[in-house]
């Protein structure tokens, strides 16, 4: 069983940065994502990468902003995000699958986090 727990999020001024974090525990993951709800919108693909890093990719609204990485030390999953716009508020969720390859699709994915809410407000 896999177990997703997402930190990090919160209020932060338009410009400013947080970083989100996602520890992974349970069986060995083989796809990691970070998707999205704003409020009253559909969930959204934020991005991906494989277990190992080498293969990684980005929505086109935070390519050059926002950077997802793993620390091998502690199977801990990271979203770095900077230069954050107010339309950047939403619920983020973890995501991870442990034999389906690293994709856009949410169908994809099979474990989920409970997400963290991040605010872009002045």
């Amino acid at each position: 069983q896999v177990r997703l727990v997402e930190s990090g999020g919160g209020l932060v001024e338009p410009g400013g940065s947080l970083r989100l974090s996602c520890v992974a525990s349970g069986r060995t993951l083989n796809a990691l994502a970070w998707f999205r709800q704003a409020p009253g919108k559909e969930r959204e693909f934020v991005a991906a990468q494989d277990w190992r890093g080498s293969k990684r990719f980005y929505a086109d609204s935070v390519r050059g902003r926002f950077r997802m990485s793993r620390d091998n030390r502690d199977n801990t999953i990271y979203l770095q995000m900077n230069a954050l716009k107010p339309e950047d508020t939403a619920l983020y969720y973890c995501a991870a699958d442990t034999t389906n390859r690293a994709t856009m699709r949410e169908i994809d994915y099979r474990e989920w986090g409970q997400g963290t809410q991040v605010t872009v407000s002045s």
